[in-house]
């Protein structure tokens, strides 16, 4: 797998730690922001930017925290995550920050860009769509779909998908329905796909350790969602 190497950024007072893979040979190579859930950047989003950095494109796992910090629990992760979530304009603000850090990056194709996420970090990558980020592609997997601030028409530049499940207490169906009816007033090129069966965290392999009631792996559904991922950014990145 490619190497990572440990990447700053400093924002609003934290000194943030992400970790960045490059793809063998020239570039300049596509890129990819990976944005973490709420425990924090950890093994998880290191290995997918392993994966994709393997695939030729340059993949920054961002820390929105601070630190490099990947804390056991969600509610260990207390002020970091509390103040980004509380301060929807900070968090907009944070992955922004990241996704264009990444486009000055040596050897990353400013026009070739994309971002995925995961639970919180699917809220950040479509918080970085609705603020008009000029990313090829943004993919949200099991991610929280409310916004303080709804995208307007024309601010989404690129394609949306969102990967949900049917019984994700944190992204009910009326949250989806929602989101559709803001991707629909704003114009945005999107699909959703719902797994009916699947719950929150569908895409971890370690979800059922949590014991928490409406969190659980599905399999197939995680196959399917990075099928779909690598075919839209085969596609258009």
């Amino acid at each position: 797998m490619a190497e990572l190497a440990a990447i700053a950024l400093h924002h609003e007072g934290a000194d943030l730690i992400g970790r960045i893979a490059v793809p063998a040979g020239p570039g300049p190579h596509p890129a990819v922001l990976v944005v973490h859930n709420a425990h924090g950047i950890g093994p998880a989003m290191h290995e997918r930017a392993q994966i994709l950095a393997d695939a030729g494109y340059i993949a920054l796992a961002a820390d929105m925290y601070g630190g490099g910090i990947h804390y056991g629990a969600p509610e260990d992760a207390g002020e970091p995550f509390s103040s980004l979530v509380g301060t929807p304009g900070r968090l907009r603000a944070r992955v922004t920050a990241w996704y264009e850090h990444l486009k000055t990056l040596p050897g990353v194709d400013p026009a070739r860009v994309a971002a995925i996420g995961y639970c919180f970090g699917g809220m950040c990558v479509l918080e970085l769509a609705r603020g008009g980020a000029d990313a090829r592609a943004i993919i949200s997997y099991h991610g929280i779909l409310k916004t303080a601030a709804p995208a307007q028409p024309g601010a989404v530049k690129g394609k949306v998908a969102v990967y949900t499940g049917g019984r994700d207490p944190y992204a009910p169906l009326s949250d989806v329905d929602a989101l559709r009816a803001e991707m629909i007033a704003a114009e945005a090129d999107y699909a959703i796909t719902i797994f009916g069966q699947a719950f929150h965290s569908f895409t971890d392999p370690h979800a059922d350790e949590m014991g928490r009631e409406g969190i659980a792996y599905d399999a197939l559904s995680a196959k399917l969602a990075w099928a779909g991922t690598m075919t839209l950014l085969d596609a258009v990145v």
